[in-house]
């Protein structure tokens, strides 16, 4: 097998020390590493004393970057990504260049770690055994269908929402898949960090009381 050019390796979604040490060891020892925001990578690697060079890969740029990635790693290089919080490629950038990397003969490897996703599945009380991650939904084109479609799923269903978004979600969900069972998690990993639980009316009445701060996980049970 041929040697690993890059490593996907995932960062912590809050708390800093949520980080392998075979992460730190990658990051440690890779030519350069890839970051999502260099300003909010480079106080990860401060955080752990690791001085290594830092370069922009981000959704604007990753389709003008790829070739040039793609070249110096055929010449030698090691490259590790990070995404700015969680494992890359998941709601974040990544794919196009595993996709890219792999086509070129050359080896990825991908690091167990962090994901939002997972604890705030496994905290909210409902099945987790079958489940669909839907990431962030359609902001309009697309979105009803995509809603619609989800309302005949029996798994678990899992995804991401911004806070401006939070309260028209839940709204949505309630209104296409009927007064489900639901939860939502907030700066998980974080000070703050929270899960609400109960129907998807009264997660509506808490939020729109409570007000809405922080990065969502909204899980909703699968029709019965």
């Amino acid at each position: 097998m041929a040697e690993i050019a890059l490593y996907l390796v995932p960062t912590p979604i809050g708390n800093l020390d949520d980080i392998t040490l075979r992460a730190l060891k990658v990051l440690s020892e890779v030519d350069v590493i890839l970051a999502e925001d260099t300003r909010t990578s480079g106080k990860l690697l401060k955080h752990h004393h690791i001085n290594k060079p830092l370069q922009s890969y981000h959704i604007f740029n990753e389709h003008k970057t790829v070739e040039k990635l793609i070249a110096r790693l055929e010449q030698g290089e090691v490259m590790a990504l990070i995404s700015d919080a969680g494992t890359p490629s998941i709601s974040d950038p990544g794919f196009l260049l595993v996709r890219e990397v792999l086509k070129s003969g050359l080896e990825v490897n991908c690091l167990p770690g962090a994901t939002a996703f997972v604890p705030a599945l496994v905290s909210s009380g409902l099945p987790s055994d079958k489940f669909v991650f839907e990431g962030f939904l359609p902001h309009k084109k697309g979105r009803q269908t995509r809603l619609q479609k989800l309302a005949e799923e029996e798994r678990t269903i899992v995804l991401y929402e911004s806070p401006h978004r939070l309260i028209k979600c839940l709204g949505q969900l309630q209104e296409h898949l009927g007064d489900r069972q639901a939860s939502v998690s907030r700066e998980l990993t974080k000070m703050f960090e929270e899960t609400v639980r109960g129907s998807l009316s009264e997660l509506i009445a808490h939020f729109t009381e409570k007000g809405v701060k922080g990065e969502f996980v909204v899980v909703v049970e699968g029709r019965h």
